[in-house]
């Protein structure tokens, strides 16, 4: 039968690895490492280099495995419909709804972000204005097919490159004195300047490092499109290989510039590393790549929460009704579609209504709640992988870093109350799934793992 995506096209095998790799560029790099990585710095200061290079590591073992279960046994649902093989009706149900949950919430904060940045140039204009105009041009890019959405994807990573490689040209002449600027801050002397708020503020640090790197979930949905469908661990270690790249260069001259106490965690570190060169254009251009990549990642989220959300109604676990497509050459399932951007105003309003703080443990719990299906993805893979000795290895490494990026939200006031909210979204699902196991198992004992 033939199987089309979310987008409407017919596309499966059409994409090659490097373009694969390139979308992965494009869905990741957004405000989390724009903005976000500002948040990381305030807590952890210079260290933030070593947080970024362990989420990057914790990052592709988790890729990898969903890789490597892709390149197997390629699925429309991706990691959802691998944890329905590995654990059961329960797991595939939990792990979807957690990250539709999830994932809508992330988009609303990304929505109020890039909105808030477009009020630099049109400062009149109304920020719900804004946020209803990226919202309807995200939706569109659901109906032009999953080979317009590669490419649209591979633009936007490109931009966004060209804008952190055009930072780095920038830095490394105003370090090596060809642009005039105030005095370099310098390499860190001792221990304690590079961990200047100990133990405790880098282990803090670690979520707001992995959440720069998400995004791989698309990837694993997007992977069912491979030309060669054995190419996908190739094309997420070349990713994430020039992703570590772009994150450690760009960070570490951001941190030579200034003194990691000039950083603002509303402000680009980037911008704000630049300030004092006279630079007039620069935050102009950083701030539409900042857009650029905002937009693009929640795009790519779109498109993915509405594949999980068709794959868990074809499957029994959502209302059928979000598995309906149009009948015309495009076939939309424009139930689901509604219910997304239904789920996204709701998202959009409540980040403009709530105060900043509120929306804030929110978001993190959202992050959180990514994290927790990270972990669920490096749980299920042994049991639908017959994994070598050094998979073991890289697999027990991989729960631990995102085991300490989970745990260490409880040692920060700004993260902390989001580590509990997460639990609750959590157990309001878990509780669902109790409900439904006794209809499950009258259905002909569907809820056991095959």
């Amino acid at each position: 039968m033939e199987k089309r995506t979310c987008g409407g096209s017919t596309d499966e095998g059409k994409l090659a690895w490097w373009q694969l790799s390139l979308i992965g560029v494009g869905c990741i790099i957004g405000t989390g490492f724009f903005l976000g990585s500002s948040i990381a710095i305030k807590m952890t200061g210079p260290s933030v280099i070593l947080a970024f290079l362990m989420a990057a590591c914790g990052t592709y073992i988790v890729l990898e495995a969903l890789a490597k279960m892709s390149a197997k046994d390629p699925q429309k649902g991706s990691f959802r419909s691998y944890a329905k093989k590995a654990y059961g009706r329960w797991a595939g149900f939990s792990s979807g709804w957690v990250y539709w949950c999830s994932e809508m919430l992330i988009m609303g904060s990304q929505l109020t972000a890039i909105s808030l940045l477009s009020k630099f140039w049109f400062p009149h204009i109304p920020l719900w204005v804004f946020a209803s105009g990226f919202a309807v041009c995200g939706l569109l890019v659901l109906f032009i097919g999953t080979k317009a959405f590669g490419k649209l994807e591979s633009i936007f990573a490109v931009t966004k490159i060209a804008a952190i490689f055009m930072f780095i040209v920038i830095a490394i002449l105003a370090l090596t004195g060809v642009i005039d600027g105030d005095a370099k801050e310098g390499l860190p002397q001792s221990v304690h300047e590079f961990f200047p708020n100990g133990g405790f503020g880098f282990w803090s640090a670690l979520l707001f490092a992995f959440y720069a790197h998400g995004g791989i979930e698309v990837m694993g949905v997007m992977a069912i499109n491979l030309r060669n469908k054995e190419d996908a661990p190739k094309a997420g270690k070349v990713m994430l290989s020039l992703l570590a790249l772009i994150y450690f260069t760009a960070l570490s001259l951001a941190l030579l510039l200034v003194p990691w106490t000039s950083f603002q965690q509303d402000k680009s570190p980037f911008v704000v590393a630049l300030t004092s060169y006279n630079l007039d254009f620069f935050p102009h251009v950083f701030n539409a790549a900042i857009i650029i990549a905002g937009f693009s990642t929640m795009s790519a989220s779109l498109f993915s929460v509405t594949t999980i959300l068709l794959t868990l109604s074809e499957e029994g676990d959502a209302p059928a009704i979000f598995s309906k497509q149009t009948k015309k050459k495009l076939k939309v399932p424009l139930p689901a579609v509604a219910l997304t951007s239904v789920g996204l105003i709701l998202s959009i309003v409540t980040s403009l209504l709530l105060p900043n703080k509120v929306y804030e443990y929110i978001t993190t719990a959202a992050g959180l709640m990514l994290l927790y299906n990270w972990f669920f993805i490096l749980t299920m893979y042994h049991r639908l992988i017959e994994p070598s000795a050094g998979d073991k290895i890289k697999r027990v490494i991989g729960m631990i870093l995102v085991f300490s990026a989970v745990s260490g939200t409880l040692f920060h006031e700004t993260s902390r109350p989001g580590f509990f909210i997460s639990l609750g979204f959590v157990t309001v699902i878990g509780s669902i799934v109790v409900l439904l196991r006794k209809r499950w198992k009258e259905e002909g004992g569907t809820e056991s793992t095959a």
